[in-house]
């Protein structure tokens, strides 16, 4: 559980760092295996490319509806949690592309009511995450802003991740999120963040996991079509659907 300074820290930041590990051994293991077989079954796929896995992997639903996760992200989301999606990001060695300045929230704009309170857990699988292979790194303070950056630019998709990142970033502000094996960071939806490329011979894994209150209504916009969410804990109060927990259909 975070401290009451931790919530505070993160709250003026937009950032943690606890330097814990988030799952026992065994269990890290088993998501690292999980993720290997995903890796494995890309297809044509990049490998920072796998998103939303949970989609069509029940088993990991085990560590996205976990006490671990969800009595860390709580101090943040609130009582009321839900499940809005998880990505395997890996940087192969040499060749991991970097990932320009940017925000998550611009990427989700008009499909939430509301997004201040969206939180990501970055995990670490199978290497330690450090600036040598790319780690990610975040610009403090700069989720207050609220999001939605109005002077991005285009991107080469040669080279970038993503289509546009945000221009006139002071980079010597930023911090860099170095991690160990099985640790995790926590950063707030909108503050602005990217990666450099992995020049080193380890690979560079993470398995994101986005949550958000579930007093948050997700609208009925295009970009939802087909969209999965979980009501993760607690109770709805913004009238939204969500997928059957499988926790309880094991247990009936």
């Amino acid at each position: 559980m975070l401290t009451n300074d931790d919530v505070e820290f993160f709250r003026s930041n937009g950032y943690l760092l606890p330097h814990t590990q988030l799952f026992p051994p065994a269990r890290l293991e088993q998501l690292e295996a999980i993720f290997n077989e995903h890796l494995a079954d890309k297809g044509a796929k990049l490998s920072d490319e796998l998103d939303t896995p949970h989609f069509r992997d029940q088993r990991l639903m085990d560590f996205l509806l976990s006490d671990e996760v969800l009595d860390t992200v709580e101090p943040l989301v609130g009582p009321d949690i839900a499940l809005w999606t998880s990505h395997f990001i890996s940087k192969d060695p040499k060749v991991g592309r970097a990932t320009p300045w940017h925000e998550d929230s611009a990427y989700w704009d008009g499909r939430l009511s509301a997004y201040d309170r969206i939180v990501t857990v970055w995990l670490a699988l199978e290497n330690p995450s450090s600036t040598q292979n790319g780690c990610m790194r975040v610009i403090p303070g700069s989720h207050l802003s609220g999001g939605f950056s109005d002077n991005y630019v285009p991107t080469d998709m040669s080279v970038q991740t993503f289509h546009a990142e945000i221009a006139g970033v002071d980079e010597s502000r930023a911090v860099d999120f170095e991690l160990a094996r099985g640790e995790f960071s926590l950063h707030d939806g909108r503050i602005t963040h990217g990666a450099k490329p992995n020049t080193s011979d380890i690979r560079r894994t993470g398995y994101t996991m986005r949550y958000f209150p579930a007093s948050v209504k997700v609208l009925d916009v295009e970009q939802n079509a087909g969209w999965k969410i979980w009501l993760a804990r607690g109770t709805d109060t913004a009238g939204n659907t969500y997928e059957p927990d499988p926790r309880r259909t094991a247990s009936a």
